[in-house]
């Protein structure tokens, strides 16, 4: 079929990320070892698993007949494209990744990728968030990427300090009470 038809794209498979999960342009991709190992992890069971069974799936839907009207072969290519795409992308993201050890930070009181940062707003309310590689990123586990708003403007501050940036809410100020270096699992 010409590739005119296809909406698939052979460039970059960055451009369907969601803005949060994009890196700055020229940026190393920071991540824990841990992180570092969940995306090998995934790319491995990938590679040597889900990947070989949809091909034997898609060989034996092929083997049937018409692949016009055969819902295994139609869907097993899809899934092929998707598995592809993904393996495309880790592979990428890997290749780029800087693997950060936050435990080789000690006892350090600056703010820096893999810090354990509790910070207090203006009305004394406490949170806890973790500084994590763009991939590792989770709000729900007070994890946050080192490319987002916050992140940047705790970046090199220092236990004690108060710090300003520019929230979807406005312009907001913390105060930075505990910077703790912990393994991140």
């Amino acid at each position: 079929m010409n590739k005119a038809f296809v909406r698939e794209s052979d460039g970059d498979d960055d451009e369907d990320l969601s803005p949060s999960l994009k890196l700055p342009p020229g940026t190393r991709n920071y991540i824990s070892p841990a992180g570092h190992r969940r995306l090998r992890d995934e790319l491995e069971f990938l590679v040597k698993t889900e990947r070989p069974r949809i091909v034997d799936v898609v060989a034996w839907a092929a083997s049937n007949g018409d692949r016009s009207e055969n819902g295994d072969y139609i869907y097993g290519k899809r899934r092929l494209r998707e598995i592809d795409r993904r393996i495309r992308f880790l592979s990428k993201r890997i290749d780029n990744a800087e693997v950060v050890d936050p435990l080789r930070q000690g006892d350090n009181d600056q703010i820096f990728f893999g810090a354990r940062v509790t910070l207090a707003d203006e009305d004394g309310v406490e949170n806890t968030y973790t500084i994590v590689g763009v991939d590792e990123a989770d709000v729900t586990r007070g994890r946050i990427s080192w490319v987002s708003p916050l992140a940047r403007a705790l970046i090199k501050a220092r236990e004690g300090e108060s710090i300003r940036f520019q929230s979807p809410v406005g312009v907001r100020e913390l105060d930075i009470l505990e910077v703790v270096y912990a393994e991140i699992d």
